[in-house]
């Protein structure tokens, strides 16, 4: 997806953080009503979401908040509601058996407007353990640190 233009609407990094990712794949999703208009004012929280594959070959979003709309009425819907993602059978077919096999998950990492069509990147999950956890905020900081003593430059005089 590197070079195509699209504008990000929200971004699930407690999920880099909780999951290890291994595959992402790109989905539509079906909006009823003002949800588009509210995603479009960055109005979607994916906290604790989830995706879910069906018996019946559909892969839904359980848990995101998409806030109602500001200007919205009685057509606002439901901010909790699960949300249909569109995928091809091949693929659905493909993840739900993964997911059923290895233990691992679906969750969303990041949601976007792709040619004024919102758009869910899925990832292919397996959680992390506790320590895996430090190991991540160890790297994290250590990172940090050298990128600030790089910054500061070599000191001059003493």
């Amino acid at each position: 997806m590197a070079g195509e233009p699209h504008k990000l609407i929200a971004d699930n990094r407690k999920a880099r953080f909780n999951f290890e990712l291994l595959e992402k794949v790109e989905a539509g999703i079906v909006l009823k009503g003002t949800e588009v208009k509210s995603l479009r004012e960055g109005k979607l929280n994916l906290g604790d979401s989830y995706c879910d594959v069906t018996n019946d070959g559909e892969v839904w979003l359980v848990g995101a908040h998409i806030s109602p709309y500001s200007s919205g009425n009685r057509f606002n819907v439901d901010p909790l509601r699960k949300r249909k993602l569109l995928l091809h059978k091949r693929e659905i077919v493909r993840l739900g058996s993964r997911i059923r096999e290895r233990g691992l998950t679906l969750v969303p990492t990041r949601v976007y407007l792709k040619k004024g069509m919102v758009k869910v990147e899925i990832a292919l999950a397996r959680g992390k353990k506790t320590h895996d956890k430090r190991d991540s905020i160890k790297a994290r900081d250590t990172e940090r640190d050298t990128r600030q003593s790089l910054s500061r430059g070599p000191r001059m005089g003493a």
